[in-house]
């Protein structure tokens, strides 16, 4: 039986009267990158400073490689913290930032200098080690950070919000680096961010924490597409989820509902549904507008438009030798797929669903 690179059991934190975490329960493999999303507030680093030490839980434990490590100091635990605010030393140079872990643990000064220009390298700042922070461009910056984090090895990296503070070039930049960087390094990461998009583009799992509690753990694409409740869906997407409260009905051999005055026509049936007040949810890029119209479409207005150059494109290959490029509004499931995925090129339809009015649960 695998032993988990991390778990957590029933983590609990209040700040007075307010439980910032309530029973927090988690479970992450040896190597895994898990993405904690969730919106401001919600106790993200809260939780990063429960694991690394900094803070002591009201109740729960933190166990590292199957042993309980909370009676252990943040220097004993084997792990590793990087800050949004990147937290570099002022007067020390690049190098001696990255060094200053190793020198707080009695590494000899060759080996010292071999990992620092080790890690420097593949983070690819070996040529600003000798630079002070004043001197260093943010991103120079949030990568020195991530290398002392990264140079003694830990067992667990946290990231908290660590592409916050650099401009938007960068953040894309890196957001293409760091599956590399954890694969090479072969850390277990625990990434705190209140981008939904990086959430998808950098998770092999994202942990939706709300009120206390992770509302849903999946993979990005269980996420997006199947999210466990209203609110689940609402945090992700740009533009956001259509939601409308309807009580679907067995009309023409088919499950309809009225939107707006109008009626429309689902194309997947759903009997269990029928007479049940509910709210329907629609992703923005799966609704179609036709100037054309058919039996079961929704007579609807063209109000505006707005441009928006942001898209996905995919390689799609038929056989050995013929290639297919499609291109879509932005579809950050896709765009974080990292693995060959044998699939079929058709048109998507039958993407709506169904939320409990009262509770928001998916059903």
């Amino acid at each position: 039986m695998t032993t988990s690179a991390l778990t957590l059991a029933g983590l609990s934190k209040r700040f007075g009267d307010k439980a910032v975490l309530d029973g927090v329960s988690l479970e992450m493999q040896r190597g895994e990158c898990l993405v904690v999303f969730g919106p401001s507030g919600c106790g993200k680093t809260t939780l990063l400073r429960l694991i690394s030490g900094i803070l002591e839980p009201d109740a729960g434990d933190v166990l590292l490689d199957g042993e309980s490590v909370s009676d252990r100091g943040p220097e004993s635990r084997g792990v590793a913290m990087a800050f949004q605010n990147f937290a570099l030393y002022p007067h020390m140079s690049a190098f001696e930032n990255i060094a200053s872990p190793l020198r707080a643990r009695g590494v000899d000064e060759k080996t010292i200098d071999a990992k620092v220009h080790e890690v420097a390298k593949l983070i690819r700042i070996d040529h600003v080690l000798d630079h002070l922070p004043r001197q260093l461009s943010n991103g120079q910056k949030q990568r020195t950070s991530l290398a002392r984090s990264l140079v003694h090895a830990p067992s667990v990296l946290l990231l908290d919000d660590p592409l916050r503070n650099v401009d938007a070039k960068i953040r894309f930049e890196m957001r293409l680096e760091f599956p590399r960087l954890f694969k090479t390094f072969g850390t277990t990461v625990l990434y705190v961010t209140q981008d939904y998009r990086e959430a998808l583009a950098l998770g092999d799992r994202v942990g939706v924490l709300d009120q206390g509690r992770f509302q849903q753990l999946d993979t990005p694409a269980g996420i997006y597409r199947n999210p466990r409740s209203r609110e689940v869906a609402r945090l992700f997407g740009d533009p956001p989820i259509n939601l409308f409260e309807v009580t679907p009905r067995h009309a023409g051999g088919c499950t309809q509902v009225d939107i707006g005055g109008g009626v429309l026509a689902l194309p997947d049936a759903r009997p269990d549904l029928h007479d049940k007040p509910c709210v329907l949810g629609v992703r923005p890029e799966d609704v179609l507008f036709s100037t054309e119209g058919g039996a079961g479409a929704l007579a609807v207005a063209l109000e505006a438009s707005m441009p928006i150059n942001v898209r996905t494109v995919s390689l799609l290959k038929a056989g050995e030798h013929t290639e297919i490029l499609t291109s879509r509004p932005e579809d950050p499931v896709l765009a974080a797929r990292r693995e060959r995925l044998p699939g079929f090129a058709r048109l998507v339809a039958g993407r709506a669903m169904f939320f409990d009015r009262a509770t928001g649960a998916r059903i």
